[in-house]
Protein backbone atom coordinates (compact mmCIF):
# COMPACT_ATOMS: atom_id res chain seq x y z
CA UNK A 1 0.00 0.00 0.00
CA UNK A 2 1.72 3.47 -0.62
CA UNK A 3 1.22 6.75 1.24
CA UNK A 4 -1.69 8.35 0.83
CA UNK A 5 -0.91 11.35 -1.79
CA UNK A 6 -1.10 14.86 -0.51
CA UNK A 7 -3.90 16.91 -2.29
CA UNK A 8 -1.68 19.47 -3.34
CA UNK A 9 0.96 17.07 -4.59
CA UNK A 10 1.50 17.27 -8.83
CA UNK A 11 -0.58 14.73 -10.71
CA UNK A 12 0.18 14.03 -14.70
CA UNK A 13 -2.15 12.61 -16.92
CA UNK A 14 -1.16 11.44 -19.93
CA UNK A 15 -3.50 10.83 -22.42
CA UNK A 16 -6.72 13.12 -23.27
CA UNK A 17 -8.98 10.72 -24.43
CA UNK A 18 -12.08 8.98 -22.09
CA UNK A 19 -9.84 7.56 -18.96
CA UNK A 20 -7.87 10.40 -18.66
CA UNK A 21 -10.81 13.32 -19.19
CA UNK A 22 -12.48 11.65 -16.11
CA UNK A 23 -10.00 10.82 -14.06
CA UNK A 24 -8.95 14.51 -14.00
CA UNK A 25 -12.78 15.67 -13.51
CA UNK A 26 -13.16 13.27 -10.89
CA UNK A 27 -9.56 13.81 -9.00
CA UNK A 28 -10.18 17.50 -8.63
CA UNK A 29 -13.93 16.55 -7.57
CA UNK A 30 -12.30 14.25 -4.41
CA UNK A 31 -9.80 17.99 -4.02
CA UNK A 32 -6.78 17.17 -5.44
CA UNK A 33 -5.70 20.73 -6.65
CA UNK A 34 -2.73 19.87 -8.87
CA UNK A 35 -3.47 18.23 -11.84
CA UNK A 36 -2.66 18.53 -15.40
CA UNK A 37 -3.51 16.72 -18.44
CA UNK A 38 -0.78 16.40 -21.32
CA UNK A 39 -2.18 15.29 -25.11
CA UNK A 40 0.01 15.51 -28.52
CA UNK A 41 -3.86 16.53 -29.84
CA UNK A 42 -4.67 20.10 -29.68
CA UNK A 43 -8.00 19.00 -29.28
CA UNK A 44 -9.18 22.41 -27.88
CA UNK A 45 -8.73 23.13 -31.86
CA UNK A 46 -9.58 19.99 -33.66
CA UNK A 47 -12.64 19.20 -31.22
CA UNK A 48 -12.09 15.40 -31.00
CA UNK A 49 -12.94 15.54 -34.86
CA UNK A 50 -10.62 12.30 -36.82
CA UNK A 51 -11.06 13.90 -39.69
CA UNK A 52 -9.09 16.85 -38.79
CA UNK A 53 -6.24 14.53 -37.35
CA UNK A 54 -7.20 13.25 -33.76
CA UNK A 55 -6.97 9.32 -34.35
CA UNK A 56 -7.96 8.39 -30.56
CA UNK A 57 -10.87 5.77 -30.00
CA UNK A 58 -11.86 8.80 -28.14
CA UNK A 59 -11.71 11.34 -31.20
CA UNK A 60 -15.29 9.74 -32.66
CA UNK A 61 -18.64 10.80 -33.72
CA UNK A 62 -20.80 8.19 -31.52
CA UNK A 63 -20.67 5.27 -29.36
CA UNK A 64 -23.01 2.69 -27.70
CA UNK A 65 -24.64 3.51 -24.76
CA UNK A 66 -25.84 0.31 -22.98
CA UNK A 67 -27.22 -1.44 -19.78
CA UNK A 68 -27.24 -5.08 -21.69
CA UNK A 69 -24.06 -6.63 -20.09
CA UNK A 70 -25.02 -10.27 -19.69
CA UNK A 71 -23.58 -12.02 -16.59
CA UNK A 72 -21.37 -8.74 -15.88
CA UNK A 73 -23.82 -7.10 -13.81
CA UNK A 74 -20.73 -4.48 -12.63
CA UNK A 75 -20.82 -3.00 -15.45
CA UNK A 76 -24.70 -2.95 -15.80
CA UNK A 77 -25.05 -1.06 -12.43
CA UNK A 78 -22.55 1.47 -13.67
CA UNK A 79 -24.14 2.06 -17.24
CA UNK A 80 -26.85 3.21 -14.90
CA UNK A 81 -25.21 5.31 -12.69
CA UNK A 82 -23.02 6.72 -15.85
CA UNK A 83 -26.53 7.77 -17.79
CA UNK A 84 -27.80 9.65 -15.43
CA UNK A 85 -24.46 12.20 -15.28
CA UNK A 86 -25.12 11.71 -19.44
CA UNK A 87 -28.65 13.31 -18.71
CA UNK A 88 -27.18 15.35 -16.48
CA UNK A 89 -24.54 16.64 -19.50
CA UNK A 90 -27.68 17.39 -21.55
CA UNK A 91 -29.05 19.83 -18.88
CA UNK A 92 -25.78 21.65 -18.49
CA UNK A 93 -25.85 22.39 -22.23
CA UNK A 94 -29.03 23.28 -22.67
CA UNK A 95 -28.82 25.98 -19.80
CA UNK A 96 -25.22 26.81 -20.86
CA UNK A 97 -23.84 26.16 -17.32
CA UNK A 98 -21.06 24.19 -19.48
CA UNK A 99 -21.07 25.24 -22.99
CA UNK A 100 -17.27 24.38 -25.04
CA UNK A 101 -16.83 26.77 -28.23
CA UNK A 102 -18.51 26.08 -31.00
CA UNK A 103 -21.21 24.23 -29.19
CA UNK A 104 -24.78 25.43 -28.91
CA UNK A 105 -27.73 24.95 -25.99
CA UNK A 106 -29.76 23.37 -28.49
CA UNK A 107 -27.12 20.28 -28.93
CA UNK A 108 -27.17 16.99 -27.10
CA UNK A 109 -23.94 14.50 -26.01
CA UNK A 110 -26.49 11.99 -25.19
CA UNK A 111 -29.39 10.48 -26.78
CA UNK A 112 -32.07 7.86 -25.38
CA UNK A 113 -33.28 6.15 -28.80
CA UNK A 114 -32.93 2.31 -27.55
CA UNK A 115 -31.00 -0.68 -28.47
CA UNK A 116 -32.33 -3.07 -31.42
CA UNK A 117 -30.80 -6.98 -31.33
CA UNK A 118 -31.26 -8.70 -34.27
CA UNK A 119 -29.86 -12.19 -35.35
CA UNK A 120 -28.70 -13.32 -39.02
CA UNK A 121 -32.38 -14.43 -39.88
CA UNK A 122 -34.81 -11.87 -38.55
CA UNK A 123 -36.82 -14.53 -37.83
CA UNK A 124 -37.73 -14.43 -34.51
CA UNK A 125 -37.51 -13.04 -30.90
CA UNK A 126 -35.13 -16.07 -30.41
CA UNK A 127 -32.03 -14.55 -27.78
CA UNK A 128 -28.33 -15.79 -27.47
CA UNK A 129 -26.94 -16.47 -24.02
CA UNK A 130 -25.68 -13.19 -23.79
CA UNK A 131 -28.82 -11.56 -24.50
CA UNK A 132 -31.42 -14.10 -22.68
CA UNK A 133 -28.46 -13.21 -19.57
CA UNK A 134 -28.97 -9.01 -19.76
CA UNK A 135 -33.04 -9.62 -19.94
CA UNK A 136 -32.90 -11.77 -16.96
CA UNK A 137 -30.23 -9.08 -15.26
CA UNK A 138 -31.78 -6.00 -16.23
CA UNK A 139 -35.52 -7.62 -15.38
CA UNK A 140 -34.26 -8.52 -11.87
CA UNK A 141 -32.81 -5.00 -11.39
CA UNK A 142 -36.44 -3.84 -11.56
CA UNK A 143 -36.15 -2.29 -14.66
CA UNK A 144 -37.91 -5.14 -16.92
CA UNK A 145 -40.68 -2.58 -18.50
CA UNK A 146 -37.55 -1.42 -20.55
CA UNK A 147 -36.94 -4.71 -22.05
CA UNK A 148 -39.09 -5.79 -25.31
CA UNK A 149 -39.33 -9.46 -26.93
CA UNK A 150 -40.44 -9.10 -29.84
CA UNK A 151 -42.80 -12.16 -32.07
CA UNK A 152 -45.34 -14.42 -31.09
CA UNK A 153 -48.61 -12.24 -30.43
CA UNK A 154 -46.99 -9.17 -31.06
CA UNK A 155 -47.97 -8.09 -27.15
CA UNK A 156 -44.83 -6.61 -26.73
CA UNK A 157 -45.04 -4.55 -30.18
CA UNK A 158 -47.70 -2.76 -29.05
CA UNK A 159 -46.12 -2.36 -25.52
CA UNK A 160 -43.33 -0.57 -27.51
CA UNK A 161 -45.56 1.17 -29.29
CA UNK A 162 -47.89 2.59 -26.99
CA UNK A 163 -44.60 3.54 -25.09
CA UNK A 164 -42.94 5.73 -27.80
CA UNK A 165 -40.77 3.51 -29.30
CA UNK A 166 -42.88 2.07 -32.44
CA UNK A 167 -39.84 3.06 -34.41
CA UNK A 168 -38.03 0.31 -32.85
CA UNK A 169 -40.45 -2.46 -33.14
CA UNK A 170 -39.14 -2.98 -36.90
CA UNK A 171 -36.55 -0.98 -38.39
CA UNK A 172 -35.37 -3.27 -41.05
CA UNK A 173 -38.63 -3.97 -41.95
CA UNK A 174 -37.78 -7.66 -41.41
CA UNK A 175 -41.56 -8.31 -40.41
CA UNK A 176 -44.09 -5.75 -41.47
CA UNK A 177 -46.65 -7.85 -42.67
CA UNK A 178 -47.09 -9.81 -39.07
CA UNK A 179 -47.03 -6.36 -37.32
CA UNK A 180 -45.55 -8.48 -34.65
CA UNK A 181 -41.97 -7.27 -34.89
CA UNK A 182 -38.75 -9.11 -34.82
CA UNK A 183 -35.79 -9.12 -32.40
CA UNK A 184 -35.31 -7.36 -28.95
CA UNK A 185 -35.65 -3.85 -27.96
CA UNK A 186 -33.74 -2.58 -24.84
CA UNK A 187 -34.69 1.10 -24.19
CA UNK A 188 -31.72 1.66 -21.95
CA UNK A 189 -29.60 3.72 -23.25
CA UNK A 190 -28.45 4.63 -27.28
CA UNK A 191 -25.94 7.23 -28.64
CA UNK A 192 -23.21 9.55 -27.37
CA UNK A 193 -21.96 11.94 -29.19
CA UNK A 194 -18.26 11.00 -28.85
CA UNK A 195 -16.49 13.87 -29.87
CA UNK A 196 -18.92 16.51 -28.43
CA UNK A 197 -19.17 14.22 -25.07
CA UNK A 198 -15.04 14.62 -25.06
CA UNK A 199 -15.25 18.17 -25.73
CA UNK A 200 -17.73 18.32 -23.12
CA UNK A 201 -15.96 16.63 -20.80
CA UNK A 202 -12.54 18.73 -21.56
CA UNK A 203 -14.30 21.95 -20.81
CA UNK A 204 -15.68 20.83 -17.35
CA UNK A 205 -11.80 19.32 -16.58
CA UNK A 206 -10.82 22.88 -16.91
CA UNK A 207 -13.92 24.43 -15.13
CA UNK A 208 -13.31 22.45 -12.63
CA UNK A 209 -9.55 24.09 -12.23
CA UNK A 210 -7.71 21.31 -14.13
CA UNK A 211 -4.54 22.34 -16.34
CA UNK A 212 -4.46 21.09 -19.45
CA UNK A 213 -0.98 21.10 -22.20
CA UNK A 214 -2.32 20.00 -25.88
CA UNK A 215 0.45 20.47 -27.69
CA UNK A 216 2.21 18.65 -30.46
CA UNK A 217 5.97 19.49 -28.86
CA UNK A 218 4.51 20.45 -25.20
CA UNK A 219 1.99 17.60 -25.09
CA UNK A 220 3.96 14.91 -25.84
CA UNK A 221 5.14 12.62 -23.48
CA UNK A 222 8.37 11.23 -24.48
CA UNK A 223 9.00 9.36 -20.87
CA UNK A 224 9.44 8.99 -17.64
CA UNK A 225 12.01 11.35 -15.56
CA UNK A 226 13.26 9.18 -12.94
CA UNK A 227 15.08 9.74 -9.29
CA UNK A 228 16.76 7.33 -7.29
CA UNK A 229 14.47 4.29 -8.71
CA UNK A 230 11.24 6.88 -8.12
CA UNK A 231 8.78 8.22 -11.23
CA UNK A 232 9.45 11.86 -9.80
CA UNK A 233 7.73 13.17 -13.69
CA UNK A 234 7.58 13.41 -16.97
CA UNK A 235 9.39 14.45 -20.07
CA UNK A 236 7.99 15.93 -23.09
CA UNK A 237 8.57 16.14 -26.58
CA UNK A 238 9.95 20.19 -25.96
CA UNK A 239 12.47 18.93 -23.79
CA UNK A 240 10.57 19.74 -20.75
CA UNK A 241 10.84 17.84 -17.63
CA UNK A 242 7.13 18.60 -15.60
CA UNK A 243 7.16 16.90 -11.74
CA UNK A 244 4.51 14.79 -10.70
CA UNK A 245 4.31 12.94 -7.50
CA UNK A 246 1.85 10.62 -9.80
CA UNK A 247 1.49 10.07 -13.13
CA UNK A 248 -1.45 8.24 -14.83
CA UNK A 249 -1.19 6.31 -18.18
CA UNK A 250 -3.98 6.92 -20.18
CA UNK A 251 -3.20 6.47 -23.80
CA UNK A 252 -5.47 4.29 -25.03
CA UNK A 253 -4.31 2.37 -28.09
CA UNK A 254 -0.60 3.94 -27.42
CA UNK A 255 -0.21 2.72 -24.15
CA UNK A 256 1.37 -0.99 -24.87
CA UNK A 257 3.99 0.51 -27.08
CA UNK A 258 4.42 3.59 -23.51
CA UNK A 259 4.38 0.96 -21.04
CA UNK A 260 5.84 -2.47 -22.38
CA UNK A 261 5.16 -3.70 -18.70
CA UNK A 262 1.70 -4.19 -19.91
CA UNK A 263 3.16 -7.13 -22.53
CA UNK A 264 0.73 -10.13 -21.64
CA UNK A 265 -2.00 -8.02 -20.18
CA UNK A 266 -3.04 -5.74 -22.79
CA UNK A 267 -2.84 -5.31 -26.60
CA UNK A 268 -3.50 -2.94 -29.09
CA UNK A 269 -6.05 -3.82 -31.74
CA UNK A 270 -8.21 -2.21 -34.48
CA UNK A 271 -12.03 -2.60 -35.02
CA UNK A 272 -13.37 -1.54 -38.41
CA UNK A 273 -15.61 1.38 -39.17
CA UNK A 274 -17.87 2.60 -42.18
CA UNK A 275 -19.38 5.85 -42.52
CA UNK A 276 -22.11 6.17 -44.93
CA UNK A 277 -23.07 10.30 -45.81
CA UNK A 278 -26.91 10.99 -46.49
CA UNK A 279 -27.14 13.71 -48.73
CA UNK A 280 -29.24 17.11 -47.81
CA UNK A 281 -32.42 16.75 -48.67
CA UNK A 282 -32.86 12.60 -49.05
CA UNK A 283 -35.94 10.87 -47.31
CA UNK A 284 -33.38 8.76 -45.67
CA UNK A 285 -32.30 11.34 -43.21
CA UNK A 286 -36.02 11.14 -42.16
CA UNK A 287 -35.80 7.65 -42.13
CA UNK A 288 -32.82 7.17 -39.73
CA UNK A 289 -32.55 10.57 -37.37
CA UNK A 290 -32.29 9.53 -34.18
CA UNK A 291 -35.58 10.48 -32.83
CA UNK A 292 -37.07 7.81 -35.48
CA UNK A 293 -34.01 5.05 -35.69
CA UNK A 294 -32.24 3.00 -32.78
CA UNK A 295 -29.00 2.00 -32.09
CA UNK A 296 -28.74 -1.44 -33.51
CA UNK A 297 -26.40 -4.71 -33.02
CA UNK A 298 -26.89 -7.39 -35.37
CA UNK A 299 -25.53 -11.29 -34.10
CA UNK A 300 -24.11 -10.40 -31.11
CA UNK A 301 -21.02 -11.92 -30.47
CA UNK A 302 -21.49 -14.52 -32.86
CA UNK A 303 -17.75 -14.46 -33.75
CA UNK A 304 -16.14 -13.12 -37.37
CA UNK A 305 -19.60 -13.17 -39.03
CA UNK A 306 -21.46 -10.80 -36.63
CA UNK A 307 -20.93 -8.44 -33.81
CA UNK A 308 -21.56 -5.87 -36.39
CA UNK A 309 -23.32 -2.55 -34.93
CA UNK A 310 -24.56 0.92 -36.07
CA UNK A 311 -25.89 3.78 -35.02
CA UNK A 312 -28.93 6.54 -36.53
CA UNK A 313 -27.84 9.74 -37.97
CA UNK A 314 -25.28 12.13 -36.84
CA UNK A 315 -26.05 15.92 -36.84
CA UNK A 316 -24.15 15.92 -40.16
CA UNK A 317 -26.33 12.87 -41.81
CA UNK A 318 -24.06 10.38 -41.34
CA UNK A 319 -24.59 7.14 -40.74
CA UNK A 320 -21.46 4.98 -38.48
CA UNK A 321 -21.54 0.83 -39.00
CA UNK A 322 -18.63 -0.81 -36.53
CA UNK A 323 -17.65 -4.38 -36.64
CA UNK A 324 -15.53 -6.26 -34.29
CA UNK A 325 -16.13 -9.86 -35.30
CA UNK A 326 -12.56 -9.47 -36.58
CA UNK A 327 -9.87 -8.07 -34.52
CA UNK A 328 -6.97 -6.52 -35.87
CA UNK A 329 -3.35 -6.18 -34.75
CA UNK A 330 -0.84 -4.24 -36.64
CA UNK A 331 3.03 -5.69 -35.24
CA UNK A 332 5.88 -3.75 -35.44
CA UNK A 333 9.48 -4.25 -33.32
CA UNK A 334 9.67 -1.51 -30.92
CA UNK A 335 12.95 -0.49 -29.34
CA UNK A 336 13.52 -3.11 -27.31
CA UNK A 337 13.33 -5.81 -29.73
CA UNK A 338 9.89 -6.90 -28.95
CA UNK A 339 7.63 -6.99 -31.56
CA UNK A 340 4.09 -5.09 -30.19
CA UNK A 341 0.93 -4.20 -32.40
CA UNK A 342 0.86 -0.31 -32.59
CA UNK A 343 -1.79 1.71 -34.23
CA UNK A 344 -2.10 2.85 -37.79
CA UNK A 345 -4.43 5.37 -39.01
CA UNK A 346 -4.77 8.21 -42.08
CA UNK A 347 -2.61 10.34 -39.65
CA UNK A 348 0.33 7.89 -39.32
CA UNK A 349 2.88 7.05 -42.27
CA UNK A 350 2.91 4.43 -43.44
CA UNK A 351 -0.42 4.09 -44.02
CA UNK A 352 -2.41 1.47 -45.92
CA UNK A 353 -5.87 2.58 -47.01
CA UNK A 354 -9.23 0.65 -47.23
CA UNK A 355 -10.62 -1.53 -44.75
CA UNK A 356 -9.61 -5.50 -44.71
CA UNK A 357 -11.58 -8.16 -46.83
CA UNK A 358 -12.99 -9.53 -44.25
CA UNK A 359 -14.72 -6.56 -42.81
CA UNK A 360 -15.69 -5.32 -45.93
CA UNK A 361 -17.63 -8.76 -46.62
CA UNK A 362 -19.40 -8.64 -43.56
CA UNK A 363 -20.28 -4.97 -43.56
CA UNK A 364 -21.46 -4.95 -46.94
CA UNK A 365 -23.09 -7.37 -47.22
CA UNK A 366 -25.59 -6.46 -43.82
CA UNK A 367 -26.02 -3.23 -45.82
CA UNK A 368 -27.02 -4.71 -49.22
CA UNK A 369 -29.55 -7.57 -47.10
CA UNK A 370 -31.31 -4.96 -44.23
CA UNK A 371 -30.50 -1.51 -45.63
CA UNK A 372 -31.27 -1.66 -49.04
CA UNK A 373 -32.56 1.35 -49.49
CA UNK A 374 -29.01 2.56 -49.23
CA UNK A 375 -28.21 1.12 -52.60
CA UNK A 376 -31.38 1.92 -54.42
CA UNK A 377 -30.57 5.58 -53.56
CA UNK A 378 -27.13 5.54 -55.08
CA UNK A 379 -25.80 5.67 -51.56
CA UNK A 380 -22.70 4.26 -50.57
CA UNK A 381 -19.60 3.97 -47.77
CA UNK A 382 -18.40 7.51 -48.19
CA UNK A 383 -15.60 7.13 -45.72
CA UNK A 384 -13.73 4.40 -43.86
CA UNK A 385 -11.04 3.89 -40.42
CA UNK A 386 -9.59 1.15 -38.32
CA UNK A 387 -10.25 2.00 -34.50
CA UNK A 388 -7.53 1.48 -32.41
CA UNK A 389 -8.66 -0.17 -28.87
CA UNK A 390 -6.78 -1.48 -26.13
CA UNK A 391 -8.03 -5.23 -25.52
CA UNK A 392 -7.27 -6.75 -22.17
CA UNK A 393 -6.93 -10.36 -22.06
CA UNK A 394 -10.37 -10.71 -20.53
CA UNK A 395 -12.14 -7.42 -21.75
CA UNK A 396 -11.99 -6.25 -18.20
CA UNK A 397 -10.14 -2.89 -18.02
CA UNK A 398 -7.17 -2.24 -16.02
CA UNK A 399 -7.06 0.32 -13.10
CA UNK A 400 -3.92 0.07 -11.27
CA UNK A 401 -0.28 1.19 -10.13
CA UNK A 402 2.26 -0.27 -12.79
CA UNK A 403 4.43 -2.84 -10.95
CA UNK A 404 8.13 -1.43 -10.75
CA UNK A 405 6.86 2.13 -11.70
CA UNK A 406 6.29 3.61 -8.59
CA UNK A 407 4.34 6.11 -7.81
CA UNK A 408 2.86 5.33 -11.55
CA UNK A 409 -0.89 3.94 -12.21
CA UNK A 410 -2.47 2.67 -15.72
CA UNK A 411 -6.06 3.07 -17.20
CA UNK A 412 -6.64 1.25 -20.24
CA UNK A 413 -8.13 -2.19 -21.48
CA UNK A 414 -11.17 -0.22 -22.78
CA UNK A 415 -11.74 -3.34 -24.78
CA UNK A 416 -14.09 -1.45 -26.96
CA UNK A 417 -16.72 -0.35 -24.43
CA UNK A 418 -15.20 1.98 -21.85
CA UNK A 419 -16.49 4.92 -23.70
CA UNK A 420 -19.96 4.72 -21.90
CA UNK A 421 -18.28 4.90 -18.94
CA UNK A 422 -16.59 8.50 -19.37
CA UNK A 423 -18.52 10.52 -16.52
CA UNK A 424 -17.47 7.95 -14.24
CA UNK A 425 -14.64 5.99 -14.75
CA UNK A 426 -12.49 8.39 -12.57
CA UNK A 427 -14.42 7.26 -9.81
CA UNK A 428 -12.79 4.39 -10.26
CA UNK A 429 -9.36 6.39 -10.53
CA UNK A 430 -9.38 8.22 -7.58
CA UNK A 431 -10.79 5.36 -5.16
CA UNK A 432 -7.04 3.45 -6.46
CA UNK A 433 -4.97 6.79 -5.67
CA UNK A 434 -6.87 6.60 -2.44
CA UNK A 435 -6.43 3.52 -1.49
CA UNK A 436 -10.36 2.86 -1.38
CA UNK A 437 -10.90 -1.12 -1.37
CA UNK A 438 -13.88 -2.53 -3.84
CA UNK A 439 -15.39 -5.43 -5.34
CA UNK A 440 -15.06 -3.67 -9.07
CA UNK A 441 -11.45 -2.97 -8.26
CA UNK A 442 -10.45 -6.14 -7.58
CA UNK A 443 -11.92 -7.37 -11.25
CA UNK A 444 -9.42 -4.35 -12.70
CA UNK A 445 -6.78 -4.89 -10.64
CA UNK A 446 -3.32 -5.73 -12.59
CA UNK A 447 -3.07 -9.09 -13.02
CA UNK A 448 -1.98 -11.91 -15.45
CA UNK A 449 -2.79 -15.55 -16.86
CA UNK A 450 -1.49 -18.24 -15.26
CA UNK A 451 -0.39 -21.43 -16.69
CA UNK A 452 -2.30 -23.34 -19.39
CA UNK A 453 -4.93 -20.65 -18.67
CA UNK A 454 -6.91 -18.74 -22.07
CA UNK A 455 -8.40 -15.71 -21.80
CA UNK A 456 -11.39 -14.01 -23.99
CA UNK A 457 -8.83 -12.82 -26.04
CA UNK A 458 -5.41 -14.04 -27.45
CA UNK A 459 -3.03 -11.42 -27.06
CA UNK A 460 0.78 -11.21 -28.59
CA UNK A 461 0.81 -13.52 -31.58
CA UNK A 462 3.10 -10.93 -33.41
CA UNK A 463 3.88 -11.42 -36.90
CA UNK A 464 1.93 -15.33 -36.59
CA UNK A 465 -1.51 -13.56 -36.09
CA UNK A 466 -3.22 -14.40 -38.87
CA UNK A 467 -5.08 -11.22 -38.57
CA UNK A 468 -1.97 -9.01 -38.77
CA UNK A 469 -2.51 -6.00 -40.85
CA UNK A 470 0.85 -7.34 -42.92
CA UNK A 471 -1.47 -10.64 -43.47
CA UNK A 472 -4.58 -9.53 -44.46
CA UNK A 473 -5.98 -8.38 -47.93
CA UNK A 474 -7.04 -4.50 -47.93
CA UNK A 475 -9.80 -3.16 -49.78
CA UNK A 476 -10.41 0.45 -51.40
CA UNK A 477 -12.52 0.17 -53.92
CA UNK A 478 -15.71 0.29 -51.76
CA UNK A 479 -19.14 1.05 -53.91
CA UNK A 480 -19.26 4.91 -53.52
CA UNK A 481 -22.41 6.92 -53.72
CA UNK A 482 -23.95 7.95 -57.36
Amino acid sequence: MSAPLDKDAPIAIIGAGVFGLSSAIHLRKAGHTNVTIFDRQPYHETHYDFDRGCDAASADCNKIIRAAYGHETWYQTLTLEAIKIWESWNLSLSQGAILPAGMTRDERVYVNCGNYHFGDHGESAGLNAFEKASVENITAAGLGHTQYLFGGDGAAADRARKDGYGYAVDPFHLGQTAGAGVGYLDTIGGVVYADKACRFALQLAQHLGVRVVLDRQKGSFEGFEETDGQVTGVRTADGKVHAAALTIVACGGWTPSLLPEIDGLCETTAGSVAMIQIPEGSPLRERFAAERFPVFQWNVRSGENGSLYGFPLDDRGVMKIGYRGTKYTNPQVQGDGKVRSTPITKWTAPFVAGLPEKSVEVIQGFLDRYIPELKAAGIGISQTRLCWYTDSYDNQWVIDRVPGRTRVIVATGGSGHAFKFLPVLGKLVVDRVEGVQSQLLDLLRWRKLGEGEKGSNELMKGFEDRNALQKVRMVTDLPKSK
